[in-house]
């Protein structure tokens, strides 16, 4: 693991990988990303220049990624297309990153012997009932309910493929929903806690009973950092850190450790095909291969993330009024 390349580096989980990574391990990295509105730049400011560069440019393009996969040991495939609600409104680019750009990397490894490690989601188990005791875990079926779940379930299938049918060394994590600092406010935590910053309430979908599983990015990065030190090549591994949680509950959480109401919130029109509930089993990532969560607090993440976006309102301030109006438009 001397030269990792990061696909993904400046996004929100792909950036917060890689400051764990200068911070615990002696590797080189390379960021590779397309800059799209869901990256940050701010989100790698600091970071050793000897031992961190980036790379503008798009993962599904072989002409970029094949000398840069040549000349890295590891890669760790964040890059991806992730916001549910823009799938429903143009599925093509999540095809276009998130499964054309997957297979790019799978032939750039085939052809060089990299270890690749592909980070995926949870949602592409579909959803469980509110009343089931079950969670996901590696042997669960896939049924993915939007373009976005189904293009990350398609990146998986190939992945798997290229194990089996081409000896490519790769694992896979799928994992439950991350919170955490350098968020883009299109998304449901930094939205809500953004919303009451700017002065403004949250708005909740529908009765706001769907369940995500929340894990600290923090902790999406040690556990992805464990796999690549010791998981076992062709295996997939569930990272969470049991903590479901309602919609509504989350929002009262913000709003209460802001000091506002539990109360002072707003209804909105339900997402399309909402999945209820997400609960991941990580029991094979905590026994096999030693991981634990440090973040088994979700009020105290939660209270450190709100005074991170409070610290930091000239980052998400620019994007907030447009990234508003387009929720409005839609009714949400």
């Amino acid at each position: 693991m001397q030269r990792i390349l990061v696909t993904g580096g400046a996004g929100f989980i792909g950036s917060n990988f890689v400051h764990h990574a200068v911070s615990h391990t002696d590797a080189r990295l390379t960021v590779l990303d397309k800059m799209t509105y869901a990256a940050s730049r701010d989100a790698l400011a600091g970071l050793p220049e000897d031992r961190v560069t980036v790379v503008v440019g798009d993962v599904a393009d072989a002409a970029t990624v094949d000398p840069l996969v040549a000349a890295h040991d590891t890669v760790v495939h964040y890059a991806a297309e992730s916001h549910n609600d823009n799938s429903l409104s143009d599925p093509s680019p999540f095809i276009r990153t998130n499964l054309v750009g997957t297979f790019t990397l799978l032939e750039a490894v085939r052809r060089t012997g990299c270890r690749l490690h592909h980070v995926s989601t949870d949602e592409v188990y579909g959803d469980l009932e509110l009343d089931d005791p079950e969670r996901f875990t590696e042997e669960t079926a896939y049924r993915p309910s939007s373009p976005y779940s189904a293009s990350k379930a398609g990146s998986d299938h190939l992945v798997r493929a290229w194990v089996r049918s081409f000896g490519v060394r790769a694992t896979i994590s799928n994992c439950s929903n991350n919170y955490g600092p350098w968020q883009h406010i299109e998304k449901f935590i930094p939205r809500q806690i953004t919303n009451v910053l700017a002065g403004g309430r949250p708005k909740l979908y529908g009765a706001g009973a769907n369940v995500r599983d929340w894990i600290h990015t923090e902790d999406h990065s040690s556990a992805v950092l464990r796999i690549l030190e010791a998981g076992r090549i062709g295996e997939t591994y569930l990272i969470g850190a049991d903590g479901e949680r309602s919609n509504l509950e989350v929002v009262r959480l913000i709003l209460r450790v802001l000091g506002r109401a539990e109360d002072d919130f707003e209804h909105v029109t339900d997402r399309p095909g909402h999945d209820l509930r997400y609960a991941i089993d990580s029991t094979k990532l905590r026994k096999e291969l030693g991981w634990e969560p440090m973040f088994d607090d979700f009020e105290a993440g939660m209270a450190r993330t709100v005074e991170w976006y409070r610290d930091h309102e000239t980052w998400w301030r620019p994007a907030k009024e447009a990234v508003e109006s387009a929720y409005a438009a839609k009714g949400q």
